[in-house]
């Protein structure tokens, strides 16, 4: 630092001023001391600088999957909010492991990050308690924790499944798959709990043999439709809680023999950039992504910016049904079209 002040003839106590911000420094001195540090090729500390004003403009990120399209979209408009507020982001992937989730928390804390933002696995005691005691922030991104009081950014998952199935219910459809995540996330309850309301608000009986749960994977995908698809009286319909796992339910529609939407409807939550070049081209529930991503990094931000003891928020917004081709209307007087003779392989 005492080369850099000599070159920009400065004193050391400005450049050390202007490189930790904890004074204002002249437009003039700072072109002076930027300039000279790029002369010298001095680097900054940032390790020494964090020990000094106790803070690293670091913050940490966790997410379930970052090969899902929802997570990869938001991941990178929290990025870039952080980068405008001049922060870095460590990212940390949890593969919907628990136990990685604990030890992704841990590690992002022993690296001193000064904020946390979490879209959980599930209920865990260390992450009630990282917000209870650790002197971080957090805020819950995508899925709710009940029993941790912190700020939060979700989506209405119960309305939008509840209008998807209205949708299809409209359209003639009465026997309606329904291919799940599991319900320790909440987004997985609300979605179901959407399910069965707007089935009930038509005057239909919740079938739980049209039901099937798995990880939120392809592969999970792909096994729960060619299960529905296998019934005696297989549905004509199906609705997917994620993307991952509508790509595996229209592989297995092509694989069994079936067309979409000819013999069976498909919707998914999550639009995802390639949905409207699939074929056909599919029916989706948007979130709306830049709001989630952008929202999350505010609450954060205004954390990180003093307001450290106001009550914690909660905010929830829409999403919206982007009506495409891979539904089709039901013959009123058939209630579907002829079907086509389907052998499992499953």
């Amino acid at each position: 630092m005492l080369h850099v002040a000599e070159a920009a003839r400065v004193s050391v106590a400005t450049v050390s001023a202007y490189i930790n911000g904890t004074t204002t420094v002249s437009q003039e001195l700072s072109a002076r001391i930027e300039q000279a540090i790029r002369e010298i090729g001095y680097k900054r500390n940032a390790i020494a600088r964090s020990l000094k004003v106790g803070t690293t403009r670091t913050v940490g990120l966790t997410v379930p999957h970052i090969t899902n399209p929802f997570f990869t979209d938001v991941v990178s408009v929290i990025q870039q909010a952080f980068d405008r507020a001049g922060y870095a982001v460590m990212l940390c992937c949890t593969d919907e492991d628990l136990n990685n989730q604990d030890d992704q928390i841990r590690l992002l804390l022993d690296r001193m990050v000064d904020g946390l933002i979490v879209a959980r696995v599930g209920d865990s005691a260390f992450l009630k308690e990282t917000v209870e005691r650790a002197n971080v922030p957090v805020v819950l991104l995508d899925r709710e924790c009940e029993n941790v009081d912190t700020d939060r950014v979700v989506l209405d998952n119960h309305q939008a499944v509840f209008e998807a199935i209205t949708y299809l219910v409209d359209l003639g459809h009465k026997r309606i798959g329904y291919i799940t995540g599991s319900f320790d996330i909440s987004p997985m309850r609300d979605r179901m709990a959407g399910y069965r309301a707007a089935l009930l608000a038509a005057g239909l009986t919740f079938d739980q043999s049209l039901v099937r749960s798995g990880d939120l994977h392809e592969a999970d995908g792909y096994t729960a439709a060619m299960q529905l698809l296998s019934l005696h009286e297989r549905p004509t319909a199906i609705f997917s809680a994620n993307n991952p796992m509508v790509v595996g339910a229209m592989k297995a529609i092509r694989d069994i023999g079936l067309s979409c939407p000819e013999d069976i409807s498909i919707i998914c939550f999550d639009d995802f950039p390639w949905a409207d070049v699939f074929h056909p081209q599919l029916t989706t529930i948007a979130q709306p992504v830049q709001a989630i991503g952008e929202q999350a990094a505010m609450l954060l931000l205004d954390r990180l910016n003093g307001n450290r003891d106001a009550p914690s928020r909660r905010l929830v917004l829409k999403g919206r049904l982007m009506v495409r081709n891979s539904c089709r209307p039901l013959s009123a007087t058939t209630g579907a079209a002829t079907p086509k003779i389907a052998t499992s392989l499953v």
